[in-house]
């Protein structure tokens, strides 16, 4: 009875096979990235076989499947050797035979039903073929691949990141926050993800030494490729439009999240595949804290605003900060503070040269900056004592050889490479937001410009955005999106 259900099913069988097989030929996305050539990733990977050396092979864990409803997306880590943007992924890096192994999880047939084809340990010779990875295998072999290397008689090491991984709107800084966050909580102490990994790995084969791998990937990832600055330029573009447009769209009475919304529709409209940060969009006093980000307050005239926004463009990202009055006219407090910060901000980004280091770019410019100050007018006693805080503190920080000059724009929004007081290098690419506080007031003025080091000079990406005054009050007379497009009530 078993046997003939089976050959009356058997054509119901095989025509869903073939169903199911046209289905996902004919998805009509790209199964890896366009936007780097495998040959891209592979001279990466070369960089860390030299690092590596005869002994040495790196480990990588991939991302998680998200939680809830949302798309998912790549470690910054994995995906800057492989390309690869399939979750539960690992990628092992041979220094000897300098050959990369991935290994994916086998094919979830009923998922790829639902949501399209994802790369497998069935597609190996797809992924081969699209990635140049070296061989594709199935996780559970990883066990025995690592076994072989521990029993080869040679004294091998194992280099894995011993930092936190960045994910979705993650850099370093905040990873490592929320583990702390996570240790902390007597409820929870849950061991972090990439702790849990590395520990297996040591229990499991105690033959291996394990060293961090995160010192080899940040020098590399310090220095941008043409193709890693081109999708920063697009990221700081779009930042910059949604810059703009907010100020055409800021009147009183409006949400501060409604320009998150702007800002949003201008990323996504152009191909961001989400935020780099969360937005600060930060009106009256809650400019007051750098990174205030709940978006509640209904704006009100005589609001100074900051926003500080920027999109996620296939795994690169930028970092863009402009103040503006929310009635659209500066008064003259705003004049007098943001003016007298201008001209300081700017004597920064003219003395930012290839070949100096942050403290001879700092001692350059102030001079320049105590020039500002000299010529500054101001109508309280404590505004003129918050400029001059502002430039001692700039100018006791440029006595510091490691001072830096703000932080490092790549695959996170605080990127990684430290600050050790290296020259300025062709395809570095960094923000400078140098702030003004005056504390009796709650005022805090900050602006913040993105650049890349040439060989030739500085190319500072947001010139673009309108920072001088009167060309601030002349944008925001055009007519906004918000104004075009009114809410719902």
């Amino acid at each position: 009875m078993k046997i003939k259900s089976f050959l009356l099913m058997l054509p119901l069988l095989l025509l869903s096979t073939v169903f199911f097989q046209t289905r996902v030929r004919a998805q009509d996305v790209p199964f890896f990235t366009t936007d780097f050539p495998p040959a891209e990733f592979a001279d990466r990977r070369a960089k860390v076989y030299d690092a590596l050396g005869e002994n040495g092979l790196a480990l990588i864990q991939g991302a998680a499947s998200p939680a809830g409803y949302t798309r998912f997306r790549q470690t910054n880590e994995f995906y800057y050797l492989s390309g690869i943007e399939s979750p539960h992924a690992y990628l092992l890096l041979d220094g000897r035979l300098r050959r990369a192994f991935v290994y994916l999880p086998h094919r979830n047939e009923a998922r790829e039903r639902g949501e399209g084809k994802v790369l497998s340990a069935e597609d190996a010779e797809l992924v081969k073929k699209l990635s140049g990875i070296d061989n594709v295998f199935a996780p559970e072999t990883l066990s025995e691949h690592l076994a072989n290397f521990a029993r080869s008689g040679r004294e091998m090491k194992i280099f894995m990141p011993f930092s936190p991984p960045e994910g979705f709107a993650v850099s370093r800084d905040s990873a490592a926050r929320m583990n702390a966050d996570i240790f902390s909580d007597p409820w929870d102490g849950m061991a972090s993800r990439e702790g849990n990994f590395i520990n297996l790995v040591k229990t499991r084969f105690p033959q291996f030494e394990v060293r961090d791998l995160t010192p080899v990937l940040d020098r590399l990832r310090l220095i941008k490729s043409p193709r890693e600055i081109a999708l920063i330029k697009k990221a700081t573009r779009l930042s910059g439009l949604s810059l703009m447009e907010a100020m055409r769209s800021t009147v009183p009475g409006i949400q501060e999240s409604e320009l998150d919304a702007v800002a949003k529709y201008i990323y996504y409209r152009n191909g961001a595949q989400g935020d780099a940060y969360y937005s600060l969009i930060a009106s009256g006093s809650n400019a007051w804290y750098p990174h205030y980000n709940a978006g509640k307050r209904t704006m009100r005239d005589g609001d100074f605003l900051l926003m500080d926004y920027a999109p996620d463009v296939a795994y690169y990202m930028s970092d863009v900060t402009r103040m503006f009055p929310v009635n659209g006219k500066f008064s003259n407090w705003q004049r007098e503070l943001y003016g007298f910060y201008l001209e300081c901000y700017k004597a920064i980004l003219k003395n930012i040269k290839p070949g100096l280091t942050a403290q001879q770019v700092k001692q350059a410019a102030v001079p320049e900056m105590n020039q500002a100050l000299a010529k500054a007018r101001f109508s309280k006693p404590i505004y003129e004592k918050a400029a001059r805080s502002f430039v001692e503190n700039y100018a006791n920080s440029a006595k510091n050889p490691t001072t830096s000059l703000g932080h490092w724009i790549g695959m996170a929004t605080h990127d990684v490479g430290g600050s050790d007081g290296r020259p300025l290098r062709e395809g570095m690419v960094f923000s400078i937001e140098p702030a003004l506080r005056v504390e009796e007031e709650k005022i805090y003025i900050r602006l913040e410009d993105v650049i890349v080091i040439t060989a030739a000079g500085a190319d500072i990406l947001t010139t673009f955005v309108p920072m001088e005054i009167d060309e601030i009050e002349k944008l925001m007379r055009e007519e906004g999106m918000l104004q075009r497009y009114p809410k719902d009530n």
